[in-house]
């Protein structure tokens, strides 16, 4: 009886099973999440509030298969009935910003057990730009500051702003036909890589995005008087010109932006860590055990991306904490 009844939880059903443990035990709340790389962000972010009377349990949404995604967990958590002991949490992807303009978009957006991450997805809090030179270090074990990321993606944001706005125009008025979101990742790409020079990088992004924006004005004018509308309430939702790249596809970001970015930034501090090996080196010897050692304690760009934590600092990482913690207290 007791798996039956487990295998169908709601937030009643949970409260229920609390009110029958000791008094001093804790309160059990139970988390569904999308996928496995999932578990790790959330369960990170929720034990900022856990305290002597509750715990958060994460979990995949389905324990009778394998189902994953977002729209799997939101149906499963309310079939079986959310409340302050059964949430969700999933990517707001883009129906934070679309605003109820969708089915899933009304759930996300107006259910108060229903929390997202407001940023597109955990790979751009991942991108934090604050937090990438951290990533340098973790990776080279060179603190020396050989690119100023934040700089860069602030810029870097502010030429996506306006394109950012087309865009959640599209789909809040059914006009993806005109600019997809894949169309918006093929954009936002950097051709080539230049750290010591980052105004040749922005340069080339300015100009794509300044032809799609004419293109878009030529071929949707009826969006012209929407726009400046979409704009203030995407500003109202957190969205700044500087902040943008946290709002835009995740993984677009992550392996076409921000990844390649810190690779370079890392291959330059470890040339520079290992030539400073070879010429302080008595003798070979040394030279080959120094060389191997630094090998070994360092570490790839992309396994240190996916491992890092500092865009905890990152305001709207804040933000989800406190609104989870005024709905389940």
């Amino acid at each position: 009886m007791a798996r039956r009844l487990s295998g169908n939880l709601t937030s009643d059903w949970l409260a229920a099973a609390d009110r029958m443990k000791p008094k001093n035990a804790k309160r059990r709340i139970v988390v569904y999440v999308e996928g496995y790389d999932d578990i790790l962000f959330w369960h990170t972010l929720l034990s900022n509030i856990e305290t002597d009377d509750r715990y958060f349990e994460v979990m995949l949404p389905s324990r009778t298969s394998l189902g994953k995604g977002k729209k799997v967990a939101l149906m499963n958590a309310l079939n079986e009935g959310l409340g302050r002991n059964l949430i969700v949490c999933v990517d707001a992807d883009y129906d934070y910003l679309l605003q109820g303009a969708t089915d899933v978009s009304r759930i996300i957006c107006n259910n108060p057990y229903v929390f997202h991450t407001i940023a597109y997805a955990i790979e751009n809090y991942q991108c934090y730009a604050p937090s990438l030179h951290t990533v340098c270090v973790m990776a080279t074990l060179n603190d020396r500051i050989a690119f100023d990321f934040e700089s860069f993606m602030a810029e870097y944001s502010k030429i996506l702003f306006p394109l950012l706005i087309w865009s959640v125009w599209c789909y809040r008025y059914e006009r993806y036909d005109k600019f997809n979101l894949h169309d918006m990742g093929q954009l936002i790409h950097l051709e080539e890589i230049r750290t010591g020079n980052p105004d040749r990088m922005l340069y080339g992004l300015r100009r794509k995005v300044n032809q799609k924006i004419s293109w878009l004005q030529r071929n949707l004018p009826e969006a012209h008087k929407h726009l400046k509308v979409v704009e203030e309430d995407v500003r109202r939702l957190g969205v700044t010109p500087e902040t943008t790249y946290l709002f835009v596809r995740g993984h677009d970001i992550f392996e076409n932006v921000v990844l390649p970015l810190v690779e370079r930034v890392c291959r330059e501090l470890t040339n520079e860590r290992e030539r400073e090996i070879m010429r302080l080196a008595l003798h070979e010897t040394q030279k080959k055990n120094e060389l191997l050692s630094y090998e070994h304690a360092s570490a790839s760009a992309l396994e240190m991306l996916r491992k890092q934590s500092n865009y905890m600092y990152c305001p709207l990482y804040r933000k989800i904490i406190e609104q989870i913690k005024a709905k389940i207290s």
